[in-house]
């Protein structure tokens, strides 16, 4: 079975609706992933508002939402994912990095709190479940979805994830920060022989060296852990809002030049695999 990839927000740090944003996107993180038309959420960025009035159109009420951390830029779209407040929806929230820091639901709750946003989650009157797990665990969710997952190099952490299905293999790995000349192990052995790793590549190689202990990867190093762990395609994901669209014209042109398997993901793009 074929699983569908849509890639509904690929900025990181700061959403930048502009005209020199268009082409790629400007909205931050969120991935849809259907197969059979069982879905999961890959965090909830600005470009989950999007993907929530398509769920509506299209009559879908149920889906898991995977968190690969709470940074702002990961989590400010979740406030205006219109699902979440029609009753008899359904949806299932899942975090593996605050188990020991009051969880998922507390943090989610404290976004829209006063005085930061006037709309309490109390508001929400879809059945949403709220669950913390244990990065490194695998997890087995509806839908016929085989999750496994590890931890990645970021501040205040976050959870790289591998989902399967019918053979089929997806990961996202971000946020993470890479040290130069050591491969990340636990990173080589999730993605191995992945159909397509959606990968960390905020900076340059050049613009990396001013920016250590701030988190992210280069798309450079992710094509190396991608050709080691033999991947087969890799998406260069969560463009910092300074990477314009010219800016990232050439930037795929390169990767594509160094490895013809490397493309740029940008918003409301869609890619099948399997």
């Amino acid at each position: 079975m074929v699983m569908r990839v849509k890639f509904w927000g690929v900025r990181g740090s700061i959403a930048c609706p502009s005209p020199s944003h268009v082409t790629y996107g400007g909205n931050t993180s969120c991935i849809e992933v259907d197969a059979g038309g069982s879905r999961l959420i890959l965090d909830a960025g600005t470009g989950i508002r999007n993907l929530g009035r398509e769920l509506t159109n299209a009559g879908v009420r149920e889906a898991t939402l995977l968190l690969t951390h709470t940074h702002w830029d990961h989590i400010n779209g979740f406030p205006f994912f219109s699902p979440a407040f029609e009753p008899g929806n359904k949806f299932h929230i899942m975090a593996g990095h605050l188990a020991d820091l009051g969880g998922i639901e507390s943090v989610l709750a404290n976004q829209m709190a006063n005085p930061m946003f006037p709309i309490p989650l109390g508001a929400m009157k879809a059945d949403l479940t709220f669950e913390d797990f244990k990065v490194g665990e695998t997890l087995t969710l509806s839908g016929g979805f085989t999750v496994k997952t590890c931890p990645l190099n970021h501040p205040n952490g976050s959870t790289g994830y591998r989902i399967e299905h019918s053979g089929n293999s997806v990961c996202l790995i971000t946020d993470t920060e890479h040290v130069p000349g050591k491969p990340d192990q636990n990173i080589l052995s999730l993605i191995e022989g992945a159909d397509l790793v959606i990968y960390d590549s905020t900076y340059t190689e050049q613009e990396f060296v001013d920016k250590v202990g701030w988190g992210h990867s280069t798309w450079e190093e992710g094509v190396r852990l991608c050709k080691a762990a033999g991947v087969k395609s890799m998406a260069i994901f969560h463009h910092d809002p300074d990477h314009d669209d010219a800016f990232m014209e050439r930037l795929e042109e390169k990767a594509s030049s160094v490895w013809p398997q490397a493309f740029v993901a940008r918003d409301n793009m869609i890619r099948l695999v399997g």
